[in-house]
């Protein structure tokens, strides 16, 4: 039985433990927003504004467990999160109507925006991803959508078939008021009454918030126009350097912007894969050298 669900061979693993995901995963609701039952799935069902840290700090245990928790911790999570969306229903305001939330339909958009963001934001912070690796990536997290309850033939699993997607897409989408306000809460969030403390940090945090819209996509910025335009090398520039900085933290101190369910399960993780012969010196973020490996396979293309 292998220790992780996806070994540190994979390409998920690169993307994955890659310091770039925070801003992959803002980027990533702010572009599922546009789809506007995917936006009244999640404004009429969480607390979203109650807690503005929670969904994302959700998603990334989510993606935590996917990628370094074991195939049974990945199979119980994946049958709870189904049973969540089993049970939920969304009132469509186009047509009055309540609808399930689990349409493999909204399963697949928010599925694509989260993963494919992560992907475009990782490369443009400067990993060094090849074409080849960036559709195996794609691919191997067809089985990552599984778990949500879609079909793996039905996922897009190539940059191509990916962006063929996403233009297929937009005929649909729209800023809807929720979409709006999403967005505009990222920027600039109202923290809930356990975290004003944190209110004189709020210009702080405006940048991360712009520079998680800025990656978003030509279309969807103009979709949003929520801020003005500002030339796009200047926000690669910003991107590396947020990766770098982000990345100088110390393994056990970033593990900490993670629920604690989620720390115990990183730190099995630790300890099976030094069991089976992965040197852990560096942490898992060390494990992206191969020569880390107890036998070495060659990811690149």
């Amino acid at each position: 039985m292998p220790a992780t669900v996806q070994p540190p061979e994979s390409v998920t693993w690169r993307v994955h433990i890659d310091r770039s995901m925070w801003v992959g995963g803002v980027r990533s609701l702010m572009l599922q927003a546009l789809h506007p039952m995917a936006m009244w799935g999640v404004w009429q069902n969480s607390n979203f504004q109650e807690d503005p840290l929670g969904r994302l700090q959700r998603t990334a245990d989510f993606v935590g467990v996917a990628t370094f928790g074991t195939p049974e911790e990945i199979d119980a999570l994946a049958a709870r999160v189904r049973g969540i969306h089993r049970s939920l229903r969304i009132l469509n305001h186009d047509t009055g109507r309540k609808e399930r939330l689990d349409q493999p339909e909204l399963l697949l958009w928010v599925h694509c925006a989260e993963v494919y963001s992560y992907l475009e934001v990782a490369r443009r912070s400067g990993l060094p991803i090849t074409p080849a690796m960036a559709d195996r990536y794609l691919d191997e997290q067809r089985h990552t959508a599984t778990y949500v309850g879609l079909h793996a033939e039905d996922v897009p699993g190539s940059v191509a078939e990916m962006e063929d997607y996403f233009a297929s897409m937009r005929p649909h989408l729209r800023v809807t008021e929720e979409a709006a306000k999403t967005a505009r809460f990222l920027l600039w969030p109202t923290l809930p009454e356990n975290l004003k403390f944190l209110n004189a940090g709020k210009p702080g945090y405006f940048p991360f918030g712009a520079l998680c819209y800025y990656a978003l996509p030509d279309w969807a910025r103009r979709m949003y126009g929520t801020l003005p335009e500002v030339p796009q090398p200047a926000v690669t520039a910003a991107l590396r350097s947020f990766r770098t900085a982000l990345s100088t933290v110390p393994e056990r101190i970033h593990d900490y912007a993670f629920a604690k369910p989620t720390r115990d399960m990183l730190e099995r993780s630790r300890r099976a894969l030094a069991a089976e012969g992965y040197d852990l010196s560096h942490g898992l973020y060390g494990l992206r050298d191969p020569r880390r490996w107890p036998h070495p396979t060659a990811i690149s293309a």
